[in-house]
């Protein structure tokens, strides 16, 4: 049934949920106007993840409401199928497409494949249905192409087309997006907004998650701003510019935080890498001092983390060169950059760094086998011994070294993860998102090992996407805009704002570029 026009799309009261004594959201609510594009802002832990888990019924709310299309439910009994029958759809930032499959089959996976159970697929059938849906969204690509042979703007629609396809065609319902836009080239960016546009005129409520602001000022009427799991407010966007997202988002208490005094010893060049390049990043050339806590603040897609893994020899160089304390490395891999003294920290820890199902003892000794293998006896006692001492030392809250992983928390298993390199007394620590996912008291304890490693003397690269995260931590911050770097900060010059601010920034040849396009058609 269609609602009034001045009814809400969609109405969050007072929801709220917490993790243990950790408060994801605190009495949250806000409405989202129909048939407009409203943004959802925030920093890292502010709450919007878990904001839009139990929109999808991912997860329950402890108290509140939500209302949509007129029909009321309890935060904590929301589910997948409620969300699915009262007009919620949601892309989520990987979009869940079956990159081997063909469009029509993933089509079919959104909804069915159209045939009784047991039955042959109808596949002419379900051919036929999904060109119908792409012709209805004005997508122009073949049923029958493989997902990984369509470029990264057309998945993204396809995926979005995937989650309309069952969509009331008179109540037409709220799609929420989250970070559509994160891994797509700049070029790619322009042809998803057409799209977003065009479902706001099919008569689509669009809420959208992202941390690029130009893209929220580029098509988003409204925003709700989260903070700390509260609501920071619900404005309209007109007359609105980065600046004032920026205050809206870090708050009134932007200045730099109180942290130790730099660890850095400007006469010892730790680390030099020259024009390197590597996956999107193009002729980085930066240098990093012995104690010193770089910062690289960039947006997902910008290269930050294909720019640890060049450091680190876990992705090929195009060009460029790595020294460290003066000495240049050919990294052949990452066993190469750790015999050299590199430690690398990756984001997915659950995928990339931690051995779930094995325990904290043989996590905490595999960077480190020869020390505790003698021939072909391995000497479990040692083994056990250290970890429990490292376990002690870094505060990590465990049963004990026999422990699995799988058994902890979040912020106890990047503890772990941590301590790991840590132990080995590394030259150079790269660490991708160190605080993704843990508690306040997990988050500071991490930061102080890493203030405590550069006291001692070791180099230190952050990439976070958490601004605050950088000005608590970093001696210094420079930005990393489309592959390339940016502005540079330094002492005072660091704080949350600031941080924020040179991740959305153009590059100089950006600022060109648009100068000489403004230019040209003026």
């Amino acid at each position: 049934m269609t609602q009034p026009p001045d009814t809400p799309a969609l109405s969050v009261r007072a929801v709220s949920k917490s993790f243990g004594e950790t408060v994801a959201l605190a009495d949250v609510g806000f409405e989202v106007r129909q048939r407009s594009v409203h943004a959802l802002l925030g920093g890292n832990g502010s709450g919007k993840s878990t904001l839009v888990k139990i929109l999808a019924g991912v997860q329950g709310a402890d108290r509140g409401e939500i209302e949509v299309a007129g029909e009321t439910v309890d935060a904590s009994r929301t589910s997948p199928e409620w969300a699915t029958s009262v007009g919620l759809h949601f892309v989520h930032q990987d979009l869940g497409v079956f990159r081997n499959l063909s469009v029509a089959e993933n089509f079919a996976l959104g909804s069915s494949y159209g045939s009784r159970e047991a039955a042959p697929v109808r596949w002419r059938s379900l051919h036929r249905r999904a060109a119908a849906v792409l012709e209805r969204f004005e997508i122009e690509v073949s049923t029958r192409a493989r997902m990984d042979s369509v470029r990264p703007a057309m998945q993204t629609m396809i995926a979005v087309a995937r989650a309309l396809q069952d969509a009331d065609e008179e109540s037409r319902g709220v799609l929420v997006l989250d970070e559509p836009s994160a891994a797509l080239p700049a070029e790619e960016v322009e042809v998803l907004h057409g799209a977003i546009r065009g479902y706001i005129r099919d008569g689509h409520t669009v809420v959208l998650v992202s941390h690029r602001l130009d893209e929220v000022l580029a098509i988003c009427t409204d925003a709700t701003f989260l903070r700390d799991g509260r609501h920071a407010g619900t404005s309209s966007l007109e007359g609105s510019d980065e600046a004032a997202l920026i205050r809206a988002i870090v708050g009134a208490d932007s200045a730099s935080v109180e942290k130790p005094p730099p660890g850095a010893r400007p006469e010892q060049t730790r680390l030099r890498v020259e024009g390197l390049s590597v996956g999107p990043v193009v002729d980085c050339t930066l240098a990093v001092g012995a104690g010193e806590v770089l910062g690289i603040s960039g947006l997902v897609g910008s290269g930050r983390t294909s720019l640890l893994q060049g450091i680190f020899g876990a992705r090929p160089l195009r060009e460029g060169r790595v020294e460290l304390d003066g000495e240049q490395l050919r990294l052949r891999g990452p066993a190469a950059a750790v015999a050299a003294g590199i430690a690398y920290l990756p984001e997915d820890r659950g995928a990339e760094a931690a051995f779930s199902d094995r325990s904290v003892s043989d996590n905490l000794a595999i960077p480190a086998l020869d020390r505790y293998w003698s021939g072909l006896r391995q000497r479990g006692g040692a083994e056990r011994r250290d970890a429990a001492a490292a376990i002690a030392r870094y505060g990590v809250v465990v049963a004990g070294p026999r422990a699995p992983v799988s058994t902890m928390s979040g912020g106890n298993q990047q503890k772990v993860m941590l301590a790991r390199w840590l132990e080995l007394e590394p030259r150079l620590l790269l660490l991708d998102e160190p605080t993704q996912g843990v508690d306040v008291g997990a988050r500071h304890a991490i930061h102080s090992q890493v203030r405590d490693a550069a006291a001692a003397g070791c180099a230190v690269i952050v990439v976070s996407s958490d601004a605050k995260e950088l000005a608590e931590l970093c001696d210094r911050v420079v930005g990393l805009v489309n592959g390339r770097l940016g502005e540079e900060l330094r002492g005072p010059d660091v704080t949350t704002a600031r941080c924020l601010e040179i991740a959305n920034s153009l590059t100089g040849d950006e600022q060109e570029a648009l100068q000489s396009l403004e230019e040209m058609t003026t």
